[in-house]
């Protein structure tokens, strides 16, 4: 009975890193790839090889498939947990609806209109770049403001450029603004004990000679 509980839990590490590896190698996430392809060899040698070594039952074979299928389960949940990378949605409305787009901007959303002609009239179309992590919040926004639009989504591999890539890289040098400043501060901090340290010495010096 240990040695099968042993076998499902291996497997629910080491089907999750799989999974988790395969998504990011599909999204061209590098760093990431690398990271959950080293967890999922070190749990694979020091774990599933001396489980799965010699002959086995018809019962761990089971329980080993069992297991691998909750494992890929499970990393599908992480991953989306995860919420790694962007998407993009696609939201076609009847009629221009300015506040929603006005209201997906205040809330940082890059939003892109351009209008068609569909079977039944004029269209809008709102082209949406977001991180998959905020989809949820804006979905429910859109519902709020459009309960009827037809919403298409998909993850892009590459962007380059608009509204997002901007944001992106502001943020980036505001917090590497607030990095530097932080270090000048830390900086400003050592110089002052420095000093400090350095007259009460001069004050000790003087005190003791004066005796």
């Amino acid at each position: 009975m240990t040695r099968l509980f042993l076998i499902i839990f291996i497997q629910l590490l080491y089907v999750p890193m799989l999974t988790l590896r395969t998504i990011c190698m599909v999204k061209n996430l590098k760093v990431l790839t690398g990271i959950f392809g080293f967890m999922e060899a070190l749990i694979y040698i020091f774990g599933l090889a001396i489980v799965l070594s010699g002959d086995q039952s018809i019962l761990e074979m089971v329980v080993y498939a069992i297991g691998f299928a909750v494992g890929l389960t499970l990393g599908i949940y992480i991953e989306q947990k995860l919420a790694i990378g962007f998407t993009s949605i696609q939201v076609n409305i009847e009629q221009e609806n300015a506040t929603l787009i006005e209201v997906l901007r205040k809330e940082g959303f890059g939003v892109t209109a351009y209008y068609g002609q569909g079977k039944y009239g004029k269209r809008t179309n709102l082209d949406i770049l977001t991180k998959r992590k905020c989809e949820k919040r804006l979905l429910r926004i859109i519902d709020e403001y459009e309960p009827r639009a037809f919403i298409m989504s998909f993850e892009p591999k590459m962007f380059r450029g608009g509204y997002l890539t901007e944001m992106m890289n502001m943020r980036l040098k505001m917090k590497m603004h607030k990095k530097s400043r932080e270090q000048e501060e830390l900086k400003s901090v050592i110089e002052k004990t420095v000093e400090e340290i350095k007259t009460e010495t001069e004050t000790l010096k003087n005190d003791w000679f004066e005796d």
